[in-house]
C-alpha cells in the first residue's frame, strides 16, 4: 500500500511539470518592442513631415542646441506649412531664419495641459526685440484647441522627446511688430481699426522702437460717442498720447513716473496693486498686462482710453 501511494505520489508530480513544460511549448509569449525616445531633433527627423524645419536647423546650426539638454518646447511647422508660407527660405539670411526659428522655440518643457484657457503671451527664445528683449507669442486655448498669433494651429499635441516636447503646427510663425500683436489680439480690434483710421499703421511699424499703453475694445466702447466725432488729426493725437519712444519694460517703470508720449503730452504712473495710469485729465486706467515683446516695441495693456 505504501509502495502505491509512493508510485501516484510520483506520478501526480511528473503529471504537474509535464503539464507546465506543454504549456510552455505551446503558447508564445510576445514581448513588446522597446521603442527608443530620442531628442527633439531625432524624433522630428523620425516623424518625416520636417525635413525643411531639419533643414534649416541644420544650416542655422541650430541642430546642436536643439539635441542639448533642454528641456525645450518647439512648435515644429509641417513640410506643408513651409510651402504654405510662399517664401524660399533659400532668400532669407541666416540671420533672418535663425529669428524665425528660434521664434517657434521655447527654454522649458511645455504640455498642453500646463496652458491657461483663454488667451495667454509666452516669451519665445527669439531676442530680436529692441536692447535684445526676448518676443512675446500669443497662445489662444479653447474648445476649438490652441492657436498662436491667430495664424497657426496645433494639430498633433505632446510629442514627447528626451530633452523637451514638440507641437505640430499648420503655419510657420513670424515675428511680430507692435502692430502685428495688437492686429493678432481680438481684444485690440477698436484699436487696430482706429489706428488704421488714423494713417499710423505705417508710423507704428517703423523702426521704433515704442512703447504702446494699448486701451483694450472696452475702453473704446466707453467713448464711443467722442470718437466718433474726432478728426483725424484729434484722432492721432490721442493715439499718439499712448505712445512712448523706446522700449520701456514694466521693470523700468517707477512709482510717480511721469511718461513723455509721442505727442509732447505726459501721463503718470502709479506702482501698486493694481499698476495705474493718470492721464492729462486726472482720469486713471488700470493696467492689465505688461511686456508684449515685439521686434520694434513692447505693449503693455490698460482698460481705459487716455486723454491729453
Amino acid at each position: 500500500m505504501y509502495k502505491t501511494n509512493l508510485i501516484f505520489k510520483f506520478l501526480f508530480v511528473l503529471a504537474i511539470f509535464t503539464g507546465f513544460q506543454s504549456c510552455g511549448d505551446d503558447e508564445e509569449v510576445i514581448v513588446d518592442p522597446v521603442v527608443e525616445e530620442k531628442n527633439i531633433v531625432g524624433t522630428a527627423t523620425d516623424d518625416g513631415r520636417f525635413t525643411t524645419l531639419i533643414a534649416a536647423l541644420n544650416r542655422t546650426g541650430l541642430t546642436s542646441t536643439l539635441e542639448g539638454d533642454g528641456p525645450f518646447t518647439v512648435f515644429a511647422p509641417t513640410d506643408d506649412a513651409f510651402t504654405a508660407l510662399g517664401v524660399n527660405l533659400d532668400d532669407l539670411s541666416d540671420d533672418d531664419l535663425t529669428g524665425i526659428l528660434l521664434y517657434h522655440v521655447f527654454g522649458a518643457s511645455i504640455e498642453s495641459k500646463d496652458l491657461a484657457e483663454g488667451q495667454t503671451y509666452a516669451t519665445t527664445a527669439n531676442t530680436k526685440g529692441p536692447g535684445d528683449k526676448q518676443l512675446s507669442l500669443l497662445i489662444e486655448k479653447s474648445t476649438d484647441g490652441v492657436k498662436l498669433n491667430n495664424v497657426a494651429t496645433v494639430t498633433t499635441a505632446d510629442v514627447s522627446a528626451t530633452n523637451g516636447v514638440i507641437h505640430v503646427i499648420d503655419a510657420v510663425l513670424q515675428p511680430l511688430d507692435v502692430v502685428g500683436h495688437a492686429a493678432a489680439n481680438s481684444n485690440f480690434t477698436s484699436l487696430v481699426g482706429a489706428v488704421s483710421d488714423a494713417g499710423l499703421v505705417e508710423t507704428l511699424s517703423g523702426d521704433g522702437p515704442f512703447t504702446v499703453f494699448a486701451p483694450v475694445n472696452s475702453a473704446f466702447e466707453a467713448i464711443s460717442d467722442v470718437v466718433a466725432g474726432l478728426t483725424t488729426e484729434e484722432l492721432q493725437g490721442i493715439l499718439t498720447y499712448h505712445v512712448a519712444a523706446g522700449n520701456v519694460v514694466s521693470g523700468d517703470l517707477t512709482d510717480g513716473m511721469e511718461v513723455p508720449t509721442v505727442n509732447t503730452g505726459k501721463f503718470t504712473v502709479t506702482l501698486g496693486n493694481p499698476v495705474t495710469i493718470t492721464d492729462a485729465t486726472g482720469a486713471t486706467a488700470t493696467v492689465l498686462l505688461t511686456d508684449v515683446q515685439g521686434t520694434n516695441g513692447v505693449i503693455h495693456v490698460i482698460d481705459k482710453v487716455l486723454l491729453p
